[in-house]
Order: C-alpha cells, then structure tokens, then sequence
C-alpha cells in the first residue's frame, strides 16, 4: 500500500515576497528624487557653518601632519619625490651654521642696546653680515654636494631643479623649525639611492 503525501501548501504573496527578497513596492521615481533632495542652501545656515569649518579644520590638521611627516601628497610639487626628499635629509643629518643665525642675531640686538658702546655694536654688525654670507656660502655648498650625488646616480638629465635654493632655505632654519620635520638623526650617513 502506497504511503499517501501531504498535499503541498500554497504559497502565499507574502511567502513570494519573502523569498524573492523585495520589501514592498517600487517607489515612484518622485519619491526617491525626493529622498535624495538636499536644498542649495541649508536652513540652519549658522549650523552649516559651523560643520564646514568643523571639516575644514580637520583637512587641515591633516595636512599639517602629512607635511610634518614628509607625505609627498601633502608636501608643494617642488619639494616632492625622492631627490628633494634625499637633500632634506643630507641637510638634516648635519649641524649648520645657519641654525645659530636667529640667536647671533638677538646678540646683535642686545649689544646694539647698551649703552655708549658704539664700537660693541659696529663689531657686532659686521659679525653678523660676516656670518650671514658664511651661512649662505654653506646652504650653496649643501645644494651642489646634493645635486652631484643625485646626479651621479639618475644621470645629469633627470637631475630637478631648486636643489641651490631648497639646501639653503633648510640649513638657514632651526632644526625644530623645519618643515617637514627632520626624518634622520644628527651624524647619520645619508646615500642617494633613487628610490
């Protein structure tokens, strides 16, 4: 004798909808503009104020670490890619003299305050413009040595330019001040590799 089945169960539209995994009907193309509709100009303006230097500020702050860090994507074109990357740090690894030329500088300051000494402060000038060209002669000097090692291993064609003056402004700020900030030691060795 033969066992009798259940007889199956209809379905229901439920069951269909549940199964084909839609949610209701399709929402008319008016009802989904308006789900998207975002006015021109918000109505609480001070609000949108607000949240626009909210972000603003927070790009910034971004930026300013990325610089700090040396990311070539927040850095200016000139200062970007491996060869300006390499003169940061050959500069960084040293001591230079233009690090010490904003103090000489309030020495000169101070020495042309005292009182009846005109000679202390004529000496004083004349050291401190001594100083600056001994300054600019080591940022120069920075720029060539830089610029013939990068040269020496991409070739002399695909050497950039600014090497003179980016060796200069860098060795003529304090260390803590530069920008991006120092990514060596003092005194490590520092080789151009390309890369």
């Amino acid at each position: 004798m033969a066992k009798q089945q259940p007889a199956p169960e209809e379905a229901t539209p439920e069951d269909a909808q549940a199964i084909s995994g839609k949610k209701g009907p399709t929402p008319k193309r008016r009802e989904r503009e308006a789900e998207n509709f975002k006015p021109l100009v918000p109505e609480d303006r001070k609000e949108a104020r607000r949240q626009a230097q909210a972000k603003m500020r927070t790009e910034q702050a971004k930026a300013r670490e990325g610089m700090a860090r040396g990311d070539d994507r927040y850095l200016r074109p000139g200062e970007r890619g491996p060869q300006k990357r390499f003169l940061r740090d050959f500069v960084d690894a040293r001591i230079t003299l233009g690090e010490f030329l904003i103090p000489a500088m309030f020495l000169v300051i101070f020495a042309t305050m005292l009182p009846q000494s005109m000679n202390a402060a004529t000496y004083a000038m004349i050291a401190i413009w001594a100083f600056l060209l001994l300054c600019v002669a080591e940022g120069i000097l920075y720029g060539v040595i830089t610029r013939r090692k990068v040269a020496e291993v991409v070739g002399e064609d695909k050497v950039e330019k600014g090497f003179i003056m980016q060796a200069l402004s860098r060795s003529m700020q304090m260390r803590f001040l530069r920008m991006p900030k120092a990514q060596v030691k003092r005194f490590e060795k520092v080789e151009f590799t390309g890369r």
